[in-house]
């Protein structure tokens, strides 16, 4: 059994306690919501916080409420379960319903938040493993060595996103707020990433991540979401697609999103899409945007199997976009 290291715990039972305590160590303080993945990577030696600061008691982080606009509003600390299962999540945003509702297991669903998830760590195969496996290969660029071994003459971290649920808030154009003692800023899902797997994300260290903001949706919106991994159930995604389309009364495409995840430390918005616009969403449209989507990722071997993982790329963004709306597209 791997134990913990000590630490501080500090349990604020407001939105203004958490954010003070944050403020007091920021350098030195870890923010715990569900924990599902920041203490094993503790019991891994991969964090040491002097200070652990719990969110379970902070009831302003746990909402899901609707906006006047008819968005949604979803508190950073709202469990994936209840994302998954919100009827109006499930009515008007279902490949975030989806997401949310496949990550690992009901278990683990019901403990990590959506907050939690967004800003999961990257994962590597020579980062993920107990002090000691690291110790005997020296240390990779991402903790305690100087050498990407994925990447050995690079000088960035590849390590991988590993998230369910960014792609499908990227595509429907979601916002998230960060809240400091030095203020408060929104910034798009899309924006909140980095292509760097040693800190893939800008959230600063005395931040914490309170709500999402989904607009509202547009008519006649449709939207899907894909995840491919080893197992059915637990693993994360070795490949995730976020698809989300406004089709008018005819099938035509008003707007398409493709949002690619798990290849790179932050997913991929495909470009080059406008292609499909005023047009059916026909196999041949599918087949182009699947295309795309396959030219403009490539998957190192942070995570394995990277020759495979680009080859599932095109069908994987293919079922993504039938499941769209069946009935609309042409043969």
């Amino acid at each position: 059994m791997l134990p913990l290291p000590a630490f501080e715990w500090v349990s604020p039972g407001s939105l203004d306690e958490l954010v003070r305590a944050l403020g007091e160590s920021p350098g030195e303080s870890l923010l715990l919501a569900g924990g599902t993945d920041l203490l094993p990577n503790m019991k891994h030696g991969l964090f040491a916080p002097r200070r652990v600061i719990g969110l379970r008691r902070v009831r302003e982080l746990r909402g899901i409420a609707e906006t006047p606009a008819g968005g949604l509003v979803i508190g950073g600390g709202a469990p994936l379960d209840r994302v998954a299962t919100d009827p109006r999540v499930m009515a008007r945003y279902p490949a975030l319903a989806r997401a949310a509702g496949l990550v690992a297991s009901p278990q683990i669903r019901r403990m990590g938040t959506i907050g939690g998830n967004l800003c999961l760590e990257t994962r590597c195969v020579y980062y993920n493993q107990t002090a000691f496996w690291r110790g005997a290969l020296g240390g990779c660029l991402k903790k305690d060595g100087p050498t990407c071994f994925v990447v050995p003459q690079g000088r960035r971290c590849v390590a991988a996103m590993s998230a369910d649920t960014p792609a499908p808030l990227i595509a429907y154009g979601a916002s998230v707020e960060l809240v400091s003692v030095r203020g408060t800023r929104t910034l798009p899902v899309a924006k909140l990433f980095a292509g760097d797997g040693v800190k893939n994300n800008v959230r600063a260290a005395d931040e914490v991540l309170t709500k999402v903001e989904l607009p509202p949706p547009a008519e006649r919106l449709f939207s899907a979401y894909e995840k491919v991994r080893s197992r059915a159930a637990i693993d994360f995604p070795l490949l995730s697609i976020a698809a989300a389309a406004v089709l008018d009364a005819g099938g035509h495409v008003v707007e398409l999103t493709v949002v690619v995840g798990a290849l790179g430390a932050l997913p991929r918005v495909v470009r080059g899409l406008e292609i499909t616009r005023a047009a059916p969403l026909s196999r041949e449209a599918i087949d182009l945007v699947a295309e795309a989507a396959h030219t403009q990722c490539n998957p190192l071997s942070s995570l394995g199997a990277e020759d495979w993982r680009k080859d599932i790329v095109a069908p994987v963004v293919r079922r993504a976009l039938a499941g769209l709306a069946p009935s609309r597209i042409a043969g």
